[in-house]
């Protein structure tokens, strides 16, 4: 039997709002790239510290990941999301205000905080407040991923071209937009009946199976952010150059986590495909890691990357939550804090070994990393392959309707909901 499904791009004006703040949040995760060598020369700063730029603000979104779920279940999804757009405004605006590298790392400490407020409530805000059902909210938040990630370095390297501080101004004037659109448009949302306690994250790690995978999220980022973090001093490139490499990085990105990952998934399964993808970034590695005097290698495989880690993005986060034997909200929570440990201290750790011995060994020690985490990902295997047998459309149901702590959440519950529909 067909029904009539609504178009996911017919939507009230308080899910535009909050769609409007995801592109942007998103947009964070590439921005900084394209102006890395322009801070290092411009405010006389080493590699090194200018890696403390990714440090800052993913380990303190770690710990952060910790606390979202204790937050907003007591003051709402509302405030909770308020509360991390004002932060992303004023230390984003600091940060570009600020007149030494060490200001920057401290307000983008800061701005982690609020981006983890914001992840941690954006979808299950969305979900609630669309039309047409949880899948067109799923399409809209995918939409709302795939752009800002693509668009991300492009914007860095197009604000950064003129001055390093235009990226994160530019960063802070749009999210003003989205927090007064958010503020206007949204309606108040009461915290839910059920308290979430500070310790079920932690206590969560006990599960073998999410204390396994996670783990795997973990060695993977390390690869991952050594390749983000410390791959824009290899190539000697202007900032709009820079920008315009990312912008392919982002756009292979966007296509392998919201459609590429599916496809493979549907006819290799979540473990075959992840083991291709992870040994896929670790070749990568060490091409870079053995050709790093070569810059037009470097460019391609940092481009050539994009499809390994939209895969891995939202693979890692498949194995998380279909063989995690606690709720889905605390699976995300436990998942991005170990997860972002590992892209925390991987580009800090970059910066100090091509200093300290050559730019060729945080390369090569990210492929062996990664390819750790493939050796560790075969222990549950079986967990996987059971997984993928037994999903279902309740799964998904649930993993939209629970607040989530990351974006690719949103694309394993799309991927329930179309198994869902092919035997409806």
């Amino acid at each position: 039997m067909s029904t009539h499904t609504a178009s996911p791009f017919r939507q009230p004006r308080a899910v535009w709002a909050v769609a409007f703040a995801c592109v942007i949040s998103f947009m964070g995760i590439g921005l900084v790239d394209p102006i890395l060598p322009a801070l290092t020369d411009q405010l006389h700063a080493t590699p090194t510290q200018a890696e403390l730029l990714f440090t800052s603000y993913l380990v303190v979104t770690a710990v952060a990941m910790l606390v979202t779920g204790w937050v907003s279940s007591r003051i709402g999804a509302k405030k909770t999301l308020v509360a991390g757009l004002v932060l992303i405004v004023v230390f984003a605006a600091a940060a570009a205000a600020s007149g030494s590298i060490g200001g920057i790392v401290g307000f983008r400490a800061g701005w982690g905080l609020g981006n983890a407020l914001f992840i941690a409530t954006s979808l299950a805000v969305i979900v609630g407040s669309a039309s047409g059902g949880f899948g067109g909210a799923i399409v809209l938040y995918e939409t709302a991923l795939g752009i800002g990630i693509a668009t991300g370095p492009l914007l860095g390297g197009l604000l950064g071209s003129i001055s390093w501080r235009g990226p994160f101004f530019g960063v802070s004037v749009l999210m003003l937009v989205a927090l007064v659109a958010t503020v206007a448009f949204v309606e108040k949302t009461p915290p839910p009946a059920e308290r979430s306690r500070l310790s079920e994250p932690l206590t969560a790690l006990r599960h073998r199976s999410l204390r396994t995978t996670s783990l795997v999220g973990l060695l993977y980022n390390w690869g991952f952010f050594t390749l983000l973090g410390y791959a824009p001093f290899l190539m000697n490139l202007s900032a709009i150059r820079l920008g315009l490499v990312f912008f392919g990085w982002g756009l292979l990105v966007a296509l392998f986590a919201v459609f590429g990952a599916i496809w493979l998934k549907d006819r290799f399964g979540t473990a075959r495909t992840l083991y291709g993808s992870l040994v896929g970034v670790a070749v990568i590695l060490a091409v870079i890691g053995t050709f790093s005097g070569s810059v037009p290698t470097v460019i391609v495989a940092v481009i050539a990357s994009g499809a390994f880690v939209g895969l891995n993005n939202t693979l890692v986060t498949t194995a998380v939550m279909s063989i995690s034997p606690v709720p889905r909200s605390v699976a995300s929570a436990t998942y991005g804090f170990v997860r972002f440990i590992g892209g925390g201290l991987a580009p800090l750790a970059a910066g100090l070994l091509a200093a300290g011995i050559s730019v060729h060994v945080p390369f090569w020690i990210g492929a062996v990393v990664v390819l750790a985490g493939v050796a560790l990902l075969t222990t549950v295997h079986r967990d996987l392959e059971n997984a993928d047998a037994t999903a279902d459309g309740e799964a998904a149901e649930e993993a939209v309707t629970e607040i989530p702590a990351d974006p690719e959440e949103a694309i394993l519950a799309e991927d329930a909901l179309r198994h869902e529909s092919g035997r409806s």
